[in-house]
Order: C-alpha cells, then structure tokens, then sequence
C-alpha cells in the first residue's frame, strides 16, 4: 500500500559506489578502487544523494565520514547489492547449471583445480577470475564468484572456511637493508622499522602483527592499497613489509627473511555457507588434492 510519496529509483551502480566510499572514508582512495576519477566518484555520490533525498557523507580535509542518515543507509545498501547479486546469479544458475566461477586473490594458484574441474565436465563453464584482496569477500557473498582462494584473515560470517595448506610468514626488505641476508629477525629486530599499512584494520592486525605479544602497538608506515605499492615502499628503502613466504615472482631487488617466532599464514577455500552445488563440491575436493604449497 502507497504512502503517497514517490517511489526511489535507485542506481545499484551508484549504491556500490557509496559502499566502497564508506569502507574506504576517502575519495581518491575509493575511487582507485572503482576504477574511476575522483570526480566523477563525487559527481555519482552527490546524485545518489539527490535520489534520496538526504546528505550521506561529510567531506572534510582529511577524508569523509558517514552522516547519521549515511549509518542507516551503508548497511541496507549493502543487503540490496547483496539481494540483487543473489537475484542475478540464481537467474543465471537456472539458465546455466553448468557453471562454476572461481575467485582468487594476490599470486595464488588455482590452475590444477579448475583444470581438474573442467576436464572432468567439459560441457561446464568453469572459470577463474582475480579479484582484489580488499573485495574477495564480498565478490562471494554478491555471488560474482561460486569459491574463493584467499589469504587469511578473511571474516567468516556467511561463508564455509577450509583451510588448504598453511605458510610462513617472512619479511622482505630490500636487499641494501640492514637485515637482508640475515638467516633469520625476530620482532625486536624491526621494533622501530615502519610497515605499510592498509585500510582494513584485521588485515592490518595480522599482516603487521599489531599489537605485538608483549601489546605493544606496531610502528607506524605509509598507508597503500595495492601490493605492487607496498613492494615499491621496501624497494626504496622506506619501510619493510611482512608478506607470505610463498610469494612468488618478488620483485629482484627485494629479499625475504625467516621471522622466528611467528605463526604461519594459512591459505583457504571459502565458499558460500549452504551452497550445495555438484560442481562445487567437485572443485572443494580439487583444491584439497591439487592446491598445496609446494
């Protein structure tokens, strides 16, 4: 039954943009993110505004941060990006049974898996895609990929975790650095030494180890949004990074060292949790059997 108010016609384009925003808090970051301009990024997000009727963001200096109206709003956008994902894809699954997208994240491998999948059904569609280590989770969740091959940390709500083989995690430096060549450091070594750092605080926890054992706070680093930025930081001797021992293809000016007393990383499969389909339950099996570390 109307209220007699007009009904809202929103973009889904322009509400996936302001989620970004809102997880990022900054234009120009959000906006290398999307693959768009700053300005255009704040040209969409002032219509989306004008669509609704309400200021979503304050802009300040320093970034932006939600108005009250942008608290209420961030999480029922989320669940209608969620709702419309979930709506296309099951549209999709009924036209296409046969199809099966794999989502992987940095330089992991999912290549004997998907082949594995593939050979076996040759009348399937199986595919693999790379998706930003920033945005895997919710490609999942928004049903854009069927299974994920990601680093850990990686929040589990909604999803089915397994992980498939764990890896040490080490510190590269450049190779003038006072500790390259090393056999290995501890995290006295590099009390003092800066680390990058990204947007999302869990990652930032666990990449950086922050605190430290003893709840010491990690020294602080330059803020990157992309790997290729952080490798950049440590080749030029600006900060030193704490990354997967099995990194491939590291830059030929950098170099890892062992870090004692540290707990590996572990590399997993998630799924959906309560997706039941044939051809993901063939490339969960496959990835136990094919995708291992060594």
């Amino acid at each position: 039954m109307s209220d007699g108010r007009p009904a809202i016609d929103l973009d889904l384009r322009l509400v996936r943009y302001f989620t970004v925003l809102a997880e990022q808090r900054h234009f120009a970051r959000a906006a290398a993110l999307l693959h768009i301009t700053q300005p255009s990024l704040s040209r969409q997000i002032r219509n989306l505004e004008h669509q609704l009727g309400v200021r979503l963001l304050e802009r300040t200096a320093k970034g932006s941060h939600l108005t009250e109206a942008g608290e209420v709003f961030l999480p029922e956008a989320r669940a209608l990006l969620r709702s419309a994902a979930q709506a296309a894809a099951r549209t999709r699954a009924a036209a296409q049974p046969y199809r099966l997208i794999v989502g992987y994240t940095a330089d992991l491998i999912v290549t004997p898996a998907v082949r594995s999948v593939r050979d076996r059904n040759p009348d399937a569609d199986v595919q693999a895609v790379h998706l930003h280590w920033g945005q895997a989770r919710e490609a999942l969740l928004e049903h854009r990929v069927d299974a994920l091959i990601a680093r850990l940390p990686l929040a589990t709500d909604g999803l089915h975790v397994t992980i498939l083989y764990d890896e040490p995690r080490v510190l590269a430096v450049a190779l003038d650095h006072r500790l390259a060549g090393r056999e290995s450091v501890t995290l006295d070594d590099i009390a003092d030494e800066p680390l990058p750092r990204v947007p999302d605080a869990a990652w930032n926890a666990y990449w950086r180890i922050d605190p430290r054992p003893d709840g010491r706070p990690a020294p602080g680093g330059p803020l990157v949004t992309a790997a290729e930025d952080k490798l950049e930081l440590v080749a030029a001797g600006q900060a030193v990074a704490i990354v997967p021992g099995g990194l491939r293809g590291l830059r030929p000016d950098l170099t890892t060292v062992a870090l004692e007393g540290i707990a590996p990383g572990h590399v997993v499969l998630a799924t959906r949790s309560g997706d039941r389909s044939r051809l993901l339950a063939e490339f969960s099996r496959a990835a136990r059997r094919h995708l291992t570390s060594s």
